[in-house]
């Protein structure tokens, strides 16, 4: 090809990218400022004392000032905002492709402008939310340490949460088959003061008591694996109340604890176990035991699957129905959709630093065994 070619097609280029990014000068200074907001949350979370400060003067104010807004209203109102946008994208979709049939260049224009509003929904996530993984964690806040264990002190705690399992099973109602049966709202109600009692022990759990709410898509979550999570732009706690409800009050308890700022899966396990068991309630005593049991069982099982036998010998029957009940309901759910959320949902807790991913939620066993073994001997 000639020199002149060569010109004409170097001085075609740009006329094409003005024509393809013309008018998109609005969505390219918004990608811009959300791409600004991202490098500041960035440059926060290096230093522990920008993170402290962020959170006690703009995150946690927020977040406690809008779920006070919302605690009244009868709807998750993060449930419904994640509906309704779900929607608009369907209805943006197809009036972009109607528009691009009949000859209107919409379509670079649009992309942009949703490349920047989620590039700021994911900036707003993390400043009122990823920040906590990079603050003073309930550890450090406490001196309450994780070390490591042996298997004898697993052992130990896991037959004393046994036994506080067997002793509060038949405080609670069950149905014909001998399972759990205590109703969403008679759960819901019981929260009340749950943080009480835990707040003595933690004073840093202290905040204002906020009222979980149902979610509507709650089979859809279960298809995804989870059964709760805290909506970072309202404060709410939205949880899955399809599946069964022997573990609806420790999640409550582990979502409050992410509420009232305890970020990592791990702690926020523990301190689920912990308001339940100091609650007072029945109802959340019983499933704080029984979660406590599970994850020291699991932990248990893998280094000396003997003990765990007798381990799961010495549970009473109702309790071994509650969890065979639980994991039937689980198992129907298993596949390719919840393997897909579940790898999302890792990789979005190592984006933030949580090495362990979803394994986070198990590693509670450390802390369960350094606060209560003591008093299992």
């Amino acid at each position: 090809m000639s020199a002149p070619g060569l010109r004409q097609k170097r001085q075609a280029l740009p006329a094409f990218l003005c024509r393809m990014f013309a008018g998109c000068g609005p969505a390219l200074a918004a990608l811009a400022g959300g791409a600004a907001a991202l490098g500041l949350f960035w440059w926060v979370r290096t230093g522990q004392g920008r993170v402290d400060g962020f959170i006690r003067t703009v995150s946690a104010p927020y977040k406690r000032t809008v779920s006070g807004w919302v605690d009244g209203l009868p709807f998750s109102v993060g449930e419904s905002l994640c509906a309704l946008g779900i929607l608009a994208l369907a209805v943006l979709a197809g009036l972009t492709i109607a528009q691009q049939l009949r000859g209107k260049k919409r379509l670079v224009r649009r992309l942009l402008a949703l490349l920047a509003l989620a590039v700021w929904i994911y900036a707003g996530v993390c400043a009122l939310w990823g920040v906590h993984y990079y603050g003073a964690s309930f550890q450090q806040n406490t001196g309450l340490l994780a070390q490591p264990v042996s298997a004898g002190q697993l052992l130990a705690t896991a037959r004393w949460f046994g036994e506080g399992v067997n002793r509060t099973a038949d405080e609670v109602p069950r149905d014909g088959n001998g399972c759990f049966c205590a109703g969403v709202q008679q759960v819901f109600d019981a929260c009340a003061g749950l943080y009480d009692g835990v707040t003595q022990e933690y004073p840093c759990l202290a905040g204002p008591q906020r009222r979980p709410k149902r979610a509507n898509f709650s089979v859809l979550m279960s298809m995804a694996g989870f059964t709760g999570y805290i909506f970072p732009y309202t404060g709410e706690i939205t949880l899955n109340t399809d599946c069964p409800a022997v573990f609806l009050p420790v999640t409550v308890a582990h979502e409050t604890a992410h509420q009232r700022g305890v970020a990592p899966e791990q702690e926020a396990n523990f301190v689920a176990v912990a308001a339940c068991l100091a609650s007072g309630q029945p109802l959340y005593e019983y499933s704080g035991w029984l979660f406590g049991w599970l994850h020291l069982s699991n932990a248990l099982y893998r280094v000396d699957p003997a003990a765990y036998g007798e381990l799961w010998a010495g549970l009473c029957p109702a309790a071994q129905a509650d969890l065979l009940a639980n994991n039937a309901y689980w198992a129907r759910f298993e596949g390719p959709v919840r393997e897909a959320a579940e790898s999302t949902y890792n990789g979005f807790l190592q984006s933030y630093g949580q090495e362990l991913g979803m394994q986070s939620y198990g590693a509670c066993v450390d802390l369960l065994v350094a606060r209560y073994c003591p008093r299992a001997k």
